[in-house]
C-alpha cells in the first residue's frame, strides 16, 4: 500500500499542477522542494534538474541580480509577510523573452511558495492597444477636417486641432458644450433632431449647415457626417462627427447652379415662347382693329380689354421666368412656404408640359408647410426634377407631385410615367457629370446640384424606379 506521505505528495503535486501559473516550493536554504508542470514547460527544464537544486542553479544569475528575488524570499521567511506583484523577465534557452509578475507567499512547514504569472501576452496586447490608440489619435489630430465626438445627448467630448484652427475655440472652450449650441440659430433645432434620431438608430447621417466661429467671429459652412459610436453590445453611446469646410466648393457650386439654370431656361424656351405667342397674337389683332375707321365704341373697348388682359398674361409668364433666372447670390436661410415654391415651379414648367402632352397633378396635404431654407435654391431643385421627369416622357404621360408631412419632416414625391431608370444607373444619378442624355444635350450636373442643395437644407434626396414604369424622386426636408 502507498504510504500516507506518498499519497500526500501525489495530491500535493496534483494541486500544484492544477494551478495555471508557474509554482515553486522553496525552503530556507533557497532549495527548490517542488515545482509544477507549468514552470517546467515554460523554463524548458526537467523535474530532475530542478527539484533539490538551489534557486541559483535554476534561475539565470542575471535574473537573480536584476530582480533581487533571493533577498525578497529571505525577507518573507524572516517577516512572514507575503510580497505580491513584483515584475521580472525570464528567458529560457531558445525561448523568446517572457514577462512575469511574481508573488512570494509563506506556507506551513517553514517553506515559501513562489508563484510566477506569465503576463507576456497581456503586456504585448496592452502595448499594441496603446500603439493603435496613439496611431488613431495621430490620425485624428493630423486630419484637415473637423473631427469631434459627443455623448448620446450631443455634449462635446473631444475636439481635434483642425476644429480649433477653423473655429478659434480650444478643447477647453467646447468641452461639455452641446454641439448644436455652436450652430446657427435657424438650424439649431434641426441639428438637435439629428442627435435625437441617432439615439433611435445606428444609421449615419449627412448634412450641411453653418458652424459658428466665436473665436474668429462669424460662421463657416460645413459638410457634416454624423456616425453612431457603439459599445460592445451594439448600443449607441455617442456620436462621431466629421466636418469639411465648403467655402471653396460652394463658390464652384454657385457657378454650376447658374450654368444649370441657363440649361433649364433653354429647355423651357420652346414651351414659353409658344405660350407668349398666343397673347401677343391676340394683342396684334386687337391693335389692327383699333387702327380701322368706323369701329363702334363698344368694339373699341372690347379690343382694349383683350389687349390689357393678354399683356397681363404675357407679363405673368415673363415674371415667373425672371424669378427663376435671377441669380441666387443670397443664400441666407429664412422661413419658406414649400407649397408656394412648388406652385411657382409648376407654373414655369406647365408650358413645356403642354407641348409634350403631359398632365401635371399636385396633391398637398396642408395649405401651409413651412421649412427653413432659400426659396430660390429649393425652386431650382424642383425645377430640375420636374424637367428631368418631363424629358423622360417624350410620348406624353402624367407628372404627379405629392406633399405629405410625417412627424418633423415633409416628404415631396415627384413621380413620372416615363421610361424609368436602369437598375445599374440608379445609384449614380446624383453623381456629378453623370447623364443618360446624348452628348451635347446634358451636363450631368442637375441632380448633383439638387443633392448638394438638399443637403445644405439638412434634408435628403433619393430615387426609386422600375425600367419602363417611370421613376420617383423623393425629397425629405425638416419642418420649421
Amino acid at each position: 500500500m502507498m504510504g500516507d506521505n506518498s499519497r500526500f505528495e501525489v495530491r500535493y503535486g496534483m494541486l500544484l499542477n492544477a494551478i495555471p501559473s508557474s509554482v515553486l516550493i522553496i525552503d530556507r536554504q533557497l532549495q527548490v522542494l517542488s515545482v509544477n508542470e507549468n514552470f517546467l514547460s515554460k523554463s524548458q527544464r526537467s523535474k530532475e534538474s530542478t527539484v533539490g537544486r538551489l534557486l541559483a542553479d535554476v534561475f539565470p544569475l542575471v535574473i537573480l541580480q536584476s530582480t533581487g528575488i533571493e533577498e525578497n524570499i529571505r525577507n518573507v521567511f524572516n517577516s512572514g509577510v507575503a510580497i505580491k506583484g513584483q515584475k521580472m523577465t525570464y528567458r529560457a534557452p531558445g525561448v523568446p523573452l517572457r514577462i512575469y509578475y511574481y508573488s512570494i507567499l509563506p506556507v506551513p512547514n517553514d517553506q515559501i511558495m513562489l508563484i510566477m504569472e506569465d503576463v507576456t501576452e497581456q503586456v504585448r496586447l496592452s502595448e499594441e492597444v496603446r500603439r493603435v490608440e496613439r496611431h488613431l489619435a495621430s490620425v485624428v489630430e493630423s486630419a484637415s477636417d473637423i473631427v469631434l465626438s459627443t455623448d448620446i445627448n450631443g455634449c462635446i467630448l473631444t475636439w481635434n486641432s483642425a476644429a480649433e484652427k477653423q473655429t478659434g475655440l480650444t478643447t477647453q472652450d467646447v468641452h461639455g458644450v452641446f454641439f448644436y449650441d455652436l450652430c446657427d440659430a435657424n438650424q439649431k433645432q434641426a441639428v438637435r433632431q439629428i442627435f435625437q434620431r441617432m439615439k433611435a438608430g445606428n444609421e449615419p447621417h449627412t448634412t450641411e449647415f453653418d458652424l459658428l466661429t466665436p473665436g474668429k467671429g462669424g460662421s463657416i459652412l460645413i459638410s457634416w457626417v454624423f456616425s453612431p459610436m457603439l459599445d460592445d453590445y451594439g448600443k449607441t453611446v455617442g456620436t462621431v462627427v466629421v466636418g469639411r469646410d465648403l467655402a471653396e466648393r460652394r463658390k464652384l457650386e454657385l457657378q454650376l447652379r447658374q450654368s444649370q439654370k441657363l440649361t433649364a431656361l433653354g429647355v423651357m424656351a420652346g414651351g414659353i415662347a409658344h405660350e407668349i405667342r398666343n397673347p401677343l397674337a391676340v394683342c396684334s389683332s386687337a391693335a389692327q382693329f383699333l387702327l380701322e375707321d368706323n369701329v363702334s365704341a363698344d368694339f373699341l373697348k372690347e379690343c382694349m380689354r383683350k389687349i390689357q388682359t393678354n399683356i397681363q398674361k404675357a407679363s405673368a409668364i415673363i415674371e415667373n421666368l425672371l424669378r427663376f433666372a435671377r441669380s441666387s447670390l443670397d443664400t441666407d436661410m429664412s422661413e419658406v412656404n414649400l407649397n408656394n415654391v412648388l406652385k411657382e415651379t409648376i407654373e414655369l414648367v406647365t408650358n413645356q408640359a403642354k407641348v409634350q402632352k403631359i398632365q401635371i397633378q399636385l396633391s398637398i396635404q396642408k395649405p401651409v408647410i413651412l421649412v427653413t431654407g432659400v426659396s430660390g435654391l429649393l425652386q431650382q431643385v424642383f425645377m430640375n426634377i420636374c424637367l428631368n421627369a418631363i424629358n423622360a416622357m417624350p410620348e406624353g404621360g402624367l407628372l404627379n407631385i405629392t406633399v405629405n408631412t410625417i412627424e418633423d419632416r415633409v416628404i415631396v414625391r415627384v413621380t413620372d410615367t416615363g421610361v424609368g431608370i436602369p437598375p445599374g444607373e440608379l445609384e449614380k444619378i446624383f453623381d456629378p457629370f453623370h447623364t443618360s442624355s446624348p452628348v451635347g444635350q446634358g451636363t450631368g450636373l442637375g441632380l448633383s446640384i439638387c443633392y448638394s442643395i438638399i443637403r445644405q437644407h439638412l434634408g435628403s434626396i433619393q430615387a426609386e424606379s422600375r425600367l419602363d414604369q417611370g421613376a420617383t424622386i423623393v425629397v425629405t426636408l425638416p419642418l420649421l
